[in-house]
């Protein structure tokens, strides 16, 4: 029985681009990626502890096969892109008081305007 799923639009953009070049309908591009997912974590070169280790730091990254890089690779910018509440209320907080609050793209400091 089909079943609807939730994905964010920045996945969807990609399987509407990979799609697109396959001649695959949206539905067949996830399914295929999903056949090669689970072939690639049944095969005896992956092994998702050792991807988990690497995120950890507790193993260097180059320690892993060629297909365990590419999914720590994928996730590790995963989870760059998101910011932590941690961070959100450390930037907040200086935003706050008008300090520094990234780079601009020619390196230079971006300082916000003071909120009360």
């Amino acid at each position: 029985m089909a079943q609807s799923v939730k994905l964010p639009e920045e996945t969807m953009a990609f399987v509407r681009a990979e799609s697109a070049r396959q001649s695959r309908s949206l539905a067949g591009q996830i399914a295929h990626w999903v056949r090669i997912g689970r072939a690639i974590e049944r095969s005896g070169n992956f092994d998702y502890l050792r991807i988990a280790a690497a995120l950890d730091a507790s193993l260097p990254a180059e320690d892993l096969s060629d297909e365990e890089h590419d999914v720590w690779a994928d996730t590790l910018m995963s989870e760059l892109a998101a910011p932590t509440d941690e961070e959100r209320s450390f930037f907040s907080e200086r935003q706050r008081l008008g300090l520094g609050v990234g780079l601009s793209d020619g390196g230079e400091i971006v300082k916000a305007e003071p909120t009360a």
